[in-house]
């Protein structure tokens, strides 16, 4: 498309450049045992930077015990420091930039123990989530638990800093924390941290401020966020190009456009259905039937390229800082169509997953179209002993992903 910005053209998102204009989605790898990252977690995002992309992100990494939804997750101590920076440092060896995903799951957790009697969200009562681990009450937060949590955000992305990271990811989509207080499918509070969708706002926007104090002259910092969340009850796309212009007021150097709830819309995320045969099984029982649950619940839906093109646009039209699009990007006539609608950079996931080269064949003319084929069947094996893997080629190392990183 001839009014289309060259992928392969640097792109500046606050204090950092990027070499391109393809970003590697953060996606659950399942390669942090015990929660230290380990040799195949380096070695997954070493080959995405060594295969082309601007910038590779690094999944989940809470910001407390707390804040993880399933064990096996990073959390951002002091004692995961040297782990991560021999990821950081193996992505900068190829020329690639190193985002950290920094969030905290809420009420959107499976791990009974924990510091509060019960999981904090926006709001208190029925925990829907819990049903499936016993934790059928959550919590709301307090001024003392938001003024705690925003300091946990601060020190995750220091940490991060502290580690090599060129970027911070602020997850604020998909049910996690941040989320539940966007979203009025869980924020229910009648203060002013409740109602409108400015007061919704407010806890996600004082997180984003205080990183943005801490580490902005450093780092990249993002916002990860849904669009829309995809289910009747909840926010629309209109919804979505307002949140985009509060945060675009507040600082953020890059959005990254998602959409969907891990719990009740989870094929708006991902754009297509979840097979009901799969080749790996979860390890994880309680995983297992949720994932059982997803497919029974939600309408078979096929796959499109580009699929939140639509909901985006509204947000393209909204603001004006740059705007990552997320969705189903699989060729080059994708990617440079999105640029055409005035986007600023592609993310992927499933596609690089697939082909972690892809970026380089792109740019060497030896592909247009990804492999991938949107089975989603990737999603599972996060559970297995490998890690995160496309079913279409070899699984994950499982003796590379028992290793620490900086053993």
């Amino acid at each position: 498309m001839n009014n289309a910005r060259h992928v392969f053209e640097p792109l500046t998102i606050g204090p950092l450049t990027l070499r391109n204009r393809i970003i590697k989605s953060a996606t659950n790898e399942g390669m942090a045992p015990q929660g230290i990252p380990s040799r195949q977690l380096v070695k997954l995002h070493a080959a995405l930077a060594e295969g082309g992309v601007g910038m590779t992100t690094l999944a989940y990494c809470s910001v407390s015990p707390d804040g993880r939804t399933l064990p096996g997750q990073i959390v951002l101590d002091a004692s995961t420091v040297p782990h991560l920076r021999a990821l950081t440092d193996a992505v900068h060896r190829h020329g690639a930039a190193a985002s950290a995903q920094i969030t905290h799951g809420g009420c959107f957790t499976f791990l009974r123990e924990r510091s509060t009697p019960r999981p904090l969200s926006s709001s208190g009562g029925f925990n829907k989530v819990g049903l499936m681990s016993g934790m059928w009450r959550k919590q709301a937060m307090t001024e003392a638990d938001m003024t705690q949590v925003i300091g946990q955000f601060v020190q995750g992305a220091e940490l991060a800093r502290a580690a090599g990271f060129d970027a911070v990811e602020l997850h604020m989509g998909h049910g996690y924390l941040l989320s539940q207080f966007i979203s009025p499918l869980y924020n229910r509070r009648r203060d002013s941290y409740g109602g409108s969708l400015e007061n919704r706002l407010r806890f996600p926007l004082r997180v984003l401020r205080a990183v943005l104090e801490a580490v902005g002259n450093d780092l990249a910092v993002i916002c990860k966020y849904s669009i829309t969340d995809g289910v009747r009850g909840g926010n629309t796309a209109q919804d979505g190009a307002a949140i985009a212009r509060l945060l675009e007021a507040a600082g953020a150097h890059l959005l990254v456009l998602s959409a969907g709830m891990n719990v009740e819309s989870i094929t708006t995320m991902f754009g297509s259905s979840f097979p009901k045969e799969n080749r790996v099984k979860a390890g994880n029982p309680l995983i297992g039937m949720a994932m059982a649950l997803q497919r029974l619940k939600e309408p078979e839906v096929v796959f499109r390229e580009l699929y939140l093109l639509e909901h985006a646009r509204k947000v393209r039209a909204a603001v004006k800082l740059p705007l990552a699009y997320l969705g189903g990007v699989s060729s080059l006539e994708g990617i440079e169509r999105a640029m055409a609608e005035g986007f600023d950079a592609v993310a992927m996931g499933r596609g690089l997953i697939c082909q972690p080269d892809f970026v380089n064949r792109l740019s060497q003319g030896l592909a247009r179209h990804s492999g991938c084929t949107a089975c989603n069947r990737c999603v599972a094996m996060m559970y297995t002993p490998g890690g995160t893997s496309c079913v279409l080629g070899p699984a994950g190392d499982p003796v590379l992903n028992a290793q620490p990183a900086a053993g």
